[in-house]
């Protein structure tokens, strides 16, 4: 049961699959019992819902831009309403006070609310959308990979908090899920489609989990790319996975197909600019402690 202790709560169930249309059927009826209703429609019996005729996938079909939530013109005059919605955490509330001190003399003074408005622009341009890209944040790993230890903890760290919901919103604790964002090659070129890309792990660097991991990849705008095959990323799931005769595992990211005895490696990405993003689910503690790190993204020649 999920009960949420304010106006706003957010479930996102998963359920883990292999990658095969049997494995897909067979799970369906356990997401069919995944449910959330009102706590006053409870009867004790299980109710169900068949999702398949709901399924609508917009980012794996459309690959437009990111929906505008914050309007950085409004932001000014629609924050106060904001502080009554979302209650302080435990220590934040004389920076409340503070927000509420400022914003009610910039209500007696249209000056000092213009100079908050146009605060917002500028934050929303030279900050907030630089955020959007991965290299522009977090802890810098060897080979251009980034990373954060604090998800879905983030206590004061406002900064990475704001960036995790520009690019990545939604994301576990670090003992639940790990997160590696790449938005460059090993040599520091934007990843782009006019070029083709390996991502190889040895034998003993296959991310270390208990759960499963993943390596997915997402276009410009953070959405799945759009590609015959319907795939979108690779990993646990994925049993077909060719090893190489040392037990190493190269993985192939680009626009045109690798060739036929690779198909079963290659990762399709879009022709242009896309990011690519590791997430170790049940990581183990060499992940947990920085000992592993994702392999380099090798620019093919």
């Amino acid at each position: 049961m999920f009960r949420s202790t304010t106006n706003i709560g957010v479930v996102i169930p998963r359920v883990f699959k292999d990658a095969t249309e049997e494995d897909t059927k067979a799970v369906q009826p356990l997401i069919n019992r995944i449910m959330i209703y009102p706590l006053s429609q409870a009867d004790g019996k299980m109710k169900t819902k068949d999702w398949l005729a709901n399924r609508k996938y917009p980012s794996a079909s459309s690959g437009h831009e990111e929906t505008k939530w914050v309007d950085p013109e409004q932001f000014a005059g629609e924050f106060p309403q904001i502080l009554d919605e979302v209650p302080p955490l435990s220590g934040e509330e004389a920076l409340y006070a503070n927000f509420r001190a400022v914003w009610a003399a910039a209500g007696k003074d249209p000056k000092l609310m213009q100079a908050l408005v146009q605060s917002a622009v500028a934050t929303e341009k030279e900050i907030v959308n630089p955020l959007f890209e991965f290299r522009n944040f977090g802890l810098r790993l060897p080979a251009n990979w980034t990373t954060q230890n604090n998800g879905a903890q983030f206590g004061i760290d406002y900064f990475t908090r704001l960036a995790v919901a520009k690019s990545n919103i939604f994301v576990n604790k670090p003992t639940e899920t790990k997160y590696f964002y790449q938005d460059l090659d090993s040599e520091g070129g934007r990843l782009n489609g006019n070029h083709g890309y390996t991502v190889a792990f040895a034998k003993d660097q296959i991310p270390p989990v208990k759960g499963f991991w993943s390596l997915t990849l997402y276009n410009k705008f953070h959405f799945f790319e759009p590609n015959q095959l319907k795939r979108y990323s690779l990993g646990t799931k994925n049993k077909n996975l060719k090893l190489g005769p040392d037990g190493s595992l190269t993985l192939y990211v680009s626009a045109t197909p690798p060739g036929p005895d690779k198909m079963s490696n290659w990762l399709p990405a879009p022709k242009d600019d896309f990011s690519l993003y590791v997430r170790a689910y049940w990581p183990d503690q060499t992940i947990l402690s920085g000992a592993w790190s994702p392999p380099k993204v090798e620019r093919i020649k």
